[in-house]
């Protein structure tokens, strides 16, 4: 099982994540720590789950060779190399075009969900978090593009989980994206076409996902793209938030 009491954090340096108090974690970060992210098991990013994103698309959802919206969530996985934390220094390789900042909430498994019901599903959750779940702006959808999707660095989680119990509706959460110097980006969960039951629920029906796996709830439609020098911030509720920045190739890393 992936247990939560309360907040779990994972300090850049230290051997363990620790499991604190709200609090305690906004301490822990204020003299700008940086941390690895809080889970351990493999984060599948969900695509097409937010109205705005689908109604964006518009009669695409109905050409060839598809011919209508998902009936099940479209799933992509983002590896172990994409994974980064709190603090971290995220590399964009091609500035012209920047890296797309999709603040999703991160919908952390408890323990082993198999063909779970909707009635079921949340008490196999362990907790949630922030995801920052990066790409190079690009048109593809149904089909996930790995080179744009998993790139080194390209999803930032945390700084925390939350255990599921600080959560009351996680289907209501607002969502703010903030890059320095540009207005703030504000999105919710509540916009999501499947609320995190039914995804969790539609997501096991063909697959089992284990403890300490990570299910996004998905990207709100029209996230902001972020450049070479930016510090971006991504807030849900009222959560500690998760910080990046950004740097060039020759920048390299943390």
């Amino acid at each position: 099982m992936f247990v939560v009491h309360d907040h779990r954090i994972h300090l850049e340096g230290e051997p363990l994540a620790r499991d604190v108090d709200s609090p305690t974690v906004s301490a822990l970060l204020a003299d700008g720590k940086t941390c690895r992210p809080p889970v351990c098991g493999t984060v599948y990013g969900t695509l097409l789950n937010d109205r705005g994103v689908l109604d964006a698309l518009g009669d695409a959802v109905h050409a060839v060779p598809y011919k209508a919206p998902p009936k099940a969530p479209v799933l992509y996985v983002k590896p172990r190399n994409t994974l980064a934390g709190h603090g971290a220094r995220v590399v964009v390789s091609d500035d012209e075009h920047g890296v797309q900042v999709g603040g999703s909430l991160g919908i952390v498994i408890g323990r082993t969900a198999c063909r779970v019901s909707v009635e079921q599903a949340l008490g196999f959750v362990a907790g949630y978090t922030i995801v920052a779940d990066l790409c190079v702006p690009h048109a593809s959808f149904y089909r996930p593009s790995v080179r744009f999707r998993a790139r080194d660095g390209f999803c930032v989680i945390g700084p925390a989980v939350a255990a599921r119990r600080h959560v009351a509706d996680a289907d209501a959460l607002r969502i703010s994206i903030s890059i320095e110097g540009k207005r703030a980006f504000d999105a919710s969960t509540s916009t999501s076409i499947r609320s995190v039951a039914r995804l969790i629920a539609d997501v096991t029906d063909f697959m089992t996902l284990s403890p300490g796996d990570v299910l996004t709830l998905g990207v709100p439609h029209d996230v902001p793209v972020a450049h070479v020098g930016d510090k971006v911030s991504i807030a849900i509720g009222a959560w500690t938030p998760l910080r990046f920045s950004t740097t060039s190739k020759e920048g390299g890393e943390r």
